[in-house]
């Protein structure tokens, strides 16, 4: 079963308690092995950018959130190392998150040059 944003963002701000209810239910079933739930990069994002843009959330806050999502270990998430790396190098630097998952993305293919005129990303690449 694929999971899409607004389940997250149920789960996170528990705003909406019927549905809030129904994710936690889902949820739990999942930590029991009852159904099988995967998502996808592009949701991670989703729920980034919906805290950012229109929650407001801090930069702590949007870190704490996500790590809370890649906890989830009953989610499958095919790039959850690489999104982890890229959330840690976000909370330290100054790096927006799609900069730092494309430093750690282009880690991962093993590229030896990363070409950008971002000069902040240029440098962090060249210390990884």
């Amino acid at each position: 079963m694929f999971i899409d944003a607004n389940y997250f963002l149920r789960f996170l701000l528990n705003d909406i308690p019927e549905q809030q209810k129904e994710v936690k239910n889902l949820f739990l079933d999942a930590s029991e092995g009852k159904v099988r739930l995967v998502t996808s990069t592009i949701v991670f994002f989703e729920v980034y950018w919906v805290l950012f843009s229109v929650y407001k959330h801090t930069k702590g806050e949007l870190v704490e959130a996500l790590h809370k999502l890649l906890k989830l270990r009953f989610i499958t998430l095919e790039e959850q190392g690489i999104l982890g790396d890229s959330l840690s190098l976000f909370e330290k630097t100054t790096l927006d998150l799609e900069d730092c998952y494309n430093l750690y993305y282009a880690k991962s293919k093993k590229v030896h040059q990363f070409k950008t005129f971002d000069k902040k990303l240029e440098k962090e690449f060249s210390r990884q």
